[in-house]
């Protein structure tokens, strides 16, 4: 044999021998499934390179896996926001940072936020260190009630943050889809209908299609919603709106709607729950924001709960671009709500659940993400104690099975103005 086959055979043996795994063990703490049942003291996560091997006690542990000391901490999954705009927006009020809406464009449905989401964009790694690991991502609406697609998306240190790219289509039908629909409900679920039934005038011959209405491209991109195999996320927060959302299926029957703010979700929670229809519902909600949530209360998650609906916090128009952090916050208020004279709130394990495996089992990811079951992404966060407390900090966050920094300009600025000290340049030029 040659030199050059002998290293071109040890070259294939080198590509051929598999990688070893790498495996680590998080023990002695209190572990939290994430869906839905009790903290298990002392217990053990065993991830294998991106996955979760086991959880609970009694794990058994590789001699050869790499230990993190957990004991008297709290380890979770890592925080599922149920909706956001999170690496859509830098700042707000900048035109060019805020990728939300395409006032000026033609198209509506057929946009596509995997394109515009920047995975370096400053709030990304503040709720990553917050234990945010996966966001529901969300375009909003301008000229037209239908948004476009949205996305899943990781909050991990790379610059492929998708989960998953067109998970569903997002429309208005509330007070703001009447606004985008000429000024009334009417007007609004008119509008609804008539670009519906254009996409199915589309689907039956592309090349012919020829509407006012619809570009072609929108059409296209309503024919998964129309046939189910795209959910389709409707913000609506009225009880009498909420109804006339669940109607739809009687001209649509295939739709798979999910209902997002609901805010007088509780008044109706019984007509939702028997159209099994899921809610991503704001959980701080209880003074109205307008004429369409007149009852808005903090014990509507509760009370939706209570009647058999699939609920989970979202945070549509609520800081939903930068601060993913408060759901946790949110779903410790739902806690204590019990406390609160005939108020309704959730158990401990059920608000854990509402941040973590329920709305990745709204967006039908229930299977892959949102809980620490073996199979599972190896999203795991360990907190310094209850997760749902204040004062509580997220010590390690793990995405993916990667260990992920928790700086971000926010703490690089604490530390460097806690204690400023004159220097030779003004502390604008100062690296």
């Amino acid at each position: 044999m040659t030199r050059f086959a002998i290293l071109l055979a040890s070259a294939a043996a080198l590509i051929a021998a598999p990688v070893a795994a790498q495996t680590t063990a998080i023990t002695g703490g209190k572990v939290v499934i994430g869906d839905g049942s009790a903290p298990i003291d002392g217990g053990t996560v065993l991830i294998r390179n991106d996955r979760v091997v086991a959880a609970g006690a009694n794990v058994s542990i590789p001699a050869d896996a790499r230990r993190i000391d957990a004991t008297g901490k709290w380890v979770t999954p890592g925080i599922f926001a149920g909706f956001s705009r999170i690496g859509l927006v830098e700042v707000g009020a900048v035109t060019q940072t805020n990728d939300m809406n395409a006032s000026g464009s033609p198209f509506s449905a057929a946009l596509d936020v995997q394109y515009a989401i920047n995975p370096f964009a400053s709030p990304v790694a503040v709720n990553r260190a917050a234990g945010v690991t996966r966001a529901v991502v969300s375009p909003s609406t301008s000229s037209s009630i239908f948004g476009g697609y949205g996305a899943v998306v990781d909050l991990g240190q790379d610059e492929n943050p998708i989960t998953r790219a067109r998970a569903f289509q997002f429309v208005e039908l509330g007070e703001t889809g009447h606004s985008r629909a000429g000024g009334s409900r009417s007007a609004s679920h008119i509008h609804f209908r008539a670009l519906l039934n254009e996409a199915r005038t589309y689907a039956r011959d592309p090349s012919a299609f020829d509407s006012d209405l619809l570009k072609a491209s929108d059409a296209k991109a309503l024919l998964p919603v129309i046939n189910g195999s795209t959910k389709l996320l409707v913000h609506v927060e009225g009880a009498n709106d909420i109804l006339k959302v669940l109607d739809l299926r009687k001209d649509f029957p295939a739709l798979k709607l999910v209902l997002v703010g609901a805010n007088e979700g509780w008044r109706v929670a019984s007509h939702i729950a028997a159209a099994g229809v899921p809610v991503l519902a704001s959980a701080l909600s209880d003074l109205p924001y307008g004429f369409e949530d007149l009852s808005a209360t903090q014990s509507n998650i509760g009370r939706m709960k209570d009647a058999g609906v699939k609920v989970a916090i979202g945070m549509i128009n609520d800081n939903d671009a930068h601060q993913l952090r408060y759901s946790v916050q949110y779903a410790g208020n739902l806690v204590a709500l019990n406390k609160v004279p005939r108020a309704t709130g959730l158990s401990w394990d059920e608000a854990f659940a509402a941040i973590s495996s329920v709305p990745a089992d709204i967006m039908d990811m229930g299977g892959q993400l949102g809980s620490l079951k073996s199979g599972r992404q190896a999203d795991v966060v360990i907190w310094t104690g209850d997760p749902l407390e204040l004062s509580t900090q997220v010590e390690t966050v793990i995405i993916d099975g990667v260990d992920q920094s928790l700086s971000n300009r926010q703490m690089r600025l604490r530390d460097r103005y806690s204690n400023p000290a004159p220097g030779a340049l003004p502390k604008a030029y100062d690296r």
